[in-house]
């Protein structure tokens, strides 16, 4: 009787486990945004120098009707099974709807901000499709040639050595990735950054390694602004780099500390001096990648210590200085960036 009783209480456990996992895998903590930080206005009718489109993460479409360039490229979600256990390639499907949503057939470069999955996997197709150039690291170099793309679609960039795209003037200032609070998935995510042979997926997530970690400051004659893919920074990296606009990273930012994320501040915002700030890869990397944005799924912002400090974080910042604005992006449509 004992040893049924311990049977079915344990099949209890199990079954409550199970329930537990499949809803921490399948729901979403809320985003650090705050609804009331106006979004970037649409075009419209309007005129535009420099437009902007966010697919999500860091994915960004830059335009000035000119010339179009995106960062990233990335419209691949793989469940987070999948990333934890299986291996990943590019959702060929996801990257037709991404472009076609993105209402983008041409582009004359593709810039990873640096060769995680999240950053770099997509983007040799994206380029392939769209005739762009695939400009990164020796990494996302590898990426891109283990997916066939042809050497003249290929620039590996230099630290601070600008890139002219028409009017854009976009300089690569290498930089740091966050570091992950957990010893082991901080080792497998960024020790070993390189990627030394064309990487052929399916492979497992990890073998996206990190490569070199960029903050892009374009110039334009309509304004300067700076993206910065990742919640990292290398001290003084950014002066000499001024921005009107800021592209800030924050996924990470919670799990930090509060010395952190303030020294977070001091080398990315006021360093360049921008006192417009536009959240980016603060959205979940299992999520459709449609509808409305969602925060990380709960098991993954678990898994990352997330303690739910950067809305908070930002919040009080935007208090100590009025002059600061955050501006939102929708996802997919065409906003003004400089009118």
């Amino acid at each position: 009787m004992l040893i049924k009783w311990m049977a079915g209480a344990l099949c209890a456990v199990l079954v409550a486990f199970l329930l537990l996992l499949a809803w921490s895998l399948n729901s979403y903590a809320p985003l650090p945004v705050d609804p009331a930080w106006r979004p970037l206005p649409a075009t419209g009718a309007a005129e535009a120098e420099v437009t902007v489109r966010f697919t999500g993460t860091t994915t960004l479409l830059i335009s000035d009707g000119e010339t179009a360039w995106m960062i990233d490229g990335w419209f691949s979600r793989p469940g987070p099974l999948q990333l934890a256990l299986g291996k990943i390639a590019p959702d060929m499907d996801a990257i037709t709807f991404g472009l076609a949503a993105n209402e983008v057939d041409a582009l004359a470069a593709v810039i990873p901000m640096h060769s995680h999955f999240d950053h770099a996997m997509d983007a040799p197709e994206v380029a392939r499709r769209t005739g762009a150039v695939l400009m990164g690291s020796p990494a996302t170099a590898n990426i891109g040639r283990g997916w066939g793309l042809p050497e003249d679609q290929i620039r590996v960039l230099q630290n601070r050595e600008p890139v002219k795209l028409g009017s854009f003037r976009i300089t690569p200032v290498e930089s740091r990735h966050f570091q992950f609070p957990d010893p082991a998935i901080r080792e497998r995510a960024l020790g070993e950054p390189e990627i030394s042979e064309p990487l052929v997926p399916p492979v497992a997530a990890f073998d996206y390694r990190l490569g070199k970690a960029y903050v892009l400051h374009v110039a334009h004659p309509a304004g300067n602004f700076v993206v910065v893919g990742s919640a990292g920074f290398l001290k003084d990296a950014l002066l000499g780099f001024p921005a009107d606009t800021i592209f800030l990273g924050l996924g990470g930012l919670g799990s930090q500390t509060g010395q952190y994320r303030h020294d977070y501040w001091q080398e990315t915002v006021v360093a360049t001096g921008a006192q417009r700030i536009i959240p980016v890869h603060m959205d979940s990397l299992t999520g459709p990648i449609e509808g409305p944005f969602l925060g990380p799924a709960r098991m993954m912002a678990f898994m990352a210590k997330d303690a739910g400090l950067t809305l908070p974080f930002l919040s009080s910042k935007l208090e100590q200085d009025p002059a600061l604005r955050i501006r939102t992006l929708p996802r997919y449509r065409e906003v003004i960036l400089y009118p």
